[in-house]
């Protein structure tokens, strides 16, 4: 399959219609979002959304987002739309946030992998926005990466895993945000299911008390049920192997250095994704600075690119654990999965 590639800047609008058009038609489309590129297909056309899981090798019992360009499509994908989500539409729309509720019965189980509850949001990008007003329907997009890799935060990374496997591509530059949307259901009391941008006590202001599953630090359970994208055990992951140094900035540089230097002295390459506060600690050693722990948005919006950069180049990724608060949740989230849970405390 030959995948044409637009830039959504200096080809806007043959861009995004030609993109519609393929959507229209049963085809998938790769598409910038704020948070990070999304993989396109009609969300109304079960057949269609199969070809999401296969381009992705993707698992069928991991659930998609339908994607909307208006607060009123939500009435014809859920079976009513409840006082919260109203709420935190108006507060949060457009943006990173999903909301999952009870779908009604024009959204195919392919989207929803089998469960009565479907995920939607608006995301902020105009060319998501223009791309789905010109195909007319919600469409449904996890990440637009193969199954298990890095969520991809520029076109070049989409590249590098859908050339071939998709029909369009629409290159919108880097994802401002650069992890996915915060995922919370309202399917009984309100609960984050995965953390993002928008974070526990941004909802809290408007909605009230929000818990947050217990199983966004931690795998899932044998018989617990996938309920949003990104809760399997091993997600976001690079071809090496990622540990995390869980403490103090300190501690978490100490067990770092000494790690370091057992892996170096048994030949295997490495890199630390260290932080502005840490970058003394690791003289001569090769470490990439991807933000400061202070501000963990900026850790964020360069974690997945960090990951496909060393992807690959090296045989070990050390990585510090930041407090798991604020936007500081949607980092250890992402950081510990790429992980595979694979955590030094000492």
């Amino acid at each position: 399959m030959k995948t044409e590639i637009f830039n959504a800047k200096t080809q806007k609008e043959n861009g995004t219609q030609y993109a519609g058009r393929v959507i229209r038609s049963g085809g998938l489309v790769a598409f910038p979002t704020e948070t990070v590129y999304g993989l396109g297909a009609n969300g109304l056309d079960g057949e269609a959304v199969k070809r999401i899981f296969e381009a992705k090798g993707r698992p069928s019992d991991n659930p998609l987002i339908l994607h909307v360009a208006k607060k009123s499509d939500v009435k014809e994908l859920w079976n009513h739309v409840p006082d919260d989500a109203k709420r935190l539409m108006d507060a949060f729309w457009p943006g990173p946030l999903t909301l999952i509720f009870v779908k009604s019965d024009k959204v195919p189980d392919e989207v929803t992998a089998g469960l009565d509850t479907v995920a939607v949001r608006m995301p902020e990008h105009k060319t998501a926005l223009a791309l789905i007003r010109a195909a007319g329907v919600p469409i449904a997009a996890p990440s637009a990466n193969i199954s298990g890799r890095p969520s991809p935060t520029e076109a070049e990374h989409v590249i590098a895993d859908m050339d071939g496997r998709i029909d369009v591509i629409l290159d919108g530059g880097p994802c401002r945000v650069g992890v996915e949307s915060t995922v919370l259901t309202l399917v009984g009391r309100p609960t984050i299911l995965r953390p993002g941008g928008i974070t526990r006590e941004m909802l809290e202001q408007v909605i009230g008390p929000v818990e947050v599953s217990p199983a966004v630090l931690r795998p899932l359970k044998e018989g617990e049920v996938a309920e949003s994208p990104g809760m399997k055990h091993r997600h976001y992951a690079p071809d090496c192997r990622v540990v995390v140094a869980e403490g103090s900035w300190r501690k978490a540089a100490s067990i770092i250095c000494r790690e370091y230097e057992i892996a170096e002295a048994m030949g295997e390459r490495c890199i630390v994704l260290g932080t502005e506060q840490t970058r003394s600690c690791y003289h001569g050693m090769n470490c990439d600075i991807i933000g400061d722990r202070e501000t963990p948005s900026s850790l964020c919006a360069e974690l997945f690119s960090a990951l496909r950069r060393w992807s690959g180049k090296v045989d070990v990724i050390f990585a510090e654990a930041i407090p798991a608060k604020d936007q500081g949740l949607a980092y250890m989230n992402r950081l510990l999965r790429a992980s595979g849970f694979t955590v030094l405390t000492d």
